[in-house]
């Protein structure tokens, strides 16, 4: 039997969870559909569906072998599709992953466009701080804040964003404002990273970086829950410059430190190492790529137009 109908026939029955369904999504009688499945699964010497009336499930090698065959036939169908149709026609599901407030901020808003380029495509969008296993998670595309270390991989660096110090005026004007960065272990800082109690905040100064251990009563491992207790007038956070863009609009929002403030974050594209990257992700991929950056951009344009005169560090921190 030929090997690329049983892989079909294999690939429709596990996205479609039975022989009967999967029979009617490749438009062929059922017998086929398990004639097909038995010929594969007798080839390879293993069981590659857990069989019952009520369903069809994956076994563990079953699982194995979809991951890497739908890769394979999405790689044949994108050959299919570049050479007989055109680039409005890029089409199927793409899952794209960004932490919780820049994607909020920067990603969100871009998807309209996407999809009116690509009315076809299918996105389904992952929110979340938590740094997503790409494989296991079926993550076609994740765009990340700092170093990557993963290995299988690839990394594309679209742009960069500062790191910036910020606090409600209320809470600088019942607390007072840290002239120096050793002024903040007598803060209430807001740690972002889950259970750790301290974070250790990035500053340099005349002759070097160093940095200093702060503590507060919030810690989260969401930007979002820092950022509220920030708006709250809590303590003050340590935030990329991206990721809290829109609040220092706001007169009650200031930055303290700048001068202090130097370190930068990489803003990363990152896919799954692949042999055949399906179009749609490398579409997608130069869509957010180009898009994001031009945003970051216009960002760092209206901060600068925002941005007092620099003035003396004591009486830049003594600014109400």
């Amino acid at each position: 039997m030929d090997r690329f109908r049983e892989l079909a026939a294999f690939i429709a029955v596990a996205e479609a969870g039975g022989f009967s369904a999967a029979a009617r999504r490749n438009g062929e009688a059922q017998p086929g559909i398990s004639k097909a499945i038995a010929a594969l699964e007798k080839r390879l010497g293993v069981a590659l569906l857990n069989r019952s009336t009520r369903n069809v499930t994956l076994t563990d090698q079953g699982q194995k072998y979809y991951d890497r065959t739908k890769l394979l036939i999405e790689g044949l169908d994108d050959a299919d599709n570049e050479l007989t149709t055109s680039a409005s026609k890029i089409s199927g599901s793409i899952r794209v992953s960004a932490p919780s407030t820049f994607g909020r901020l920067h990603v969100v808003p871009l998807v309209p466009e996407l999809l009116s380029l690509y009315p076809e495509l299918r996105v389904d969008l992952i929110l979340s701080d938590t740094v997503r296993d790409m494989l296991a998670d079926r993550v076609d595309l994740a765009i990340r804040i700092g170093s990557v270390e993963q290995l299988d991989v690839i990394v594309k660096r679209i742009s960069a964003t500062s790191l910036v110090c910020a606090g409600s005026r209320g809470y600088f004007e019942k607390h007072g404002r840290p002239l120096e960065p050793t002024d903040l272990v007598d803060h209430n800082c807001l740690v972002y990273g889950g259970m750790h109690e301290a974070a250790d905040w990035p500053f340099v100064g005349p002759d070097r970086p160093y940095s200093v251990r702060v503590h507060g009563n919030l810690t989260s491992n969401s930007i979002e829950t820092i950022r509220a207790g920030v708006l709250a007038g809590v303590g003050i956070g340590l935030f990329t410059n991206a990721s809290l863009v829109d609040d220092l609009s706001r007169p009650d929002i200031v930055t303290v430190l700048d001068e202090f403030m130097v370190a930068t974050r990489d803003v990363n594209l990152v896919w799954p190492k692949r042999r055949i990257v399906p179009a749609r992700v490398r579409r997608t991929t130069e869509f957010f790529g180009q898009a994001i950056a031009r945003r970051l951009r216009s960002d760092v344009k209206i901060e600068a137009r925002m941005m007092p005169p620099k003035t003396a560090a004591p009486d830049r921190g003594a600014e109400g």
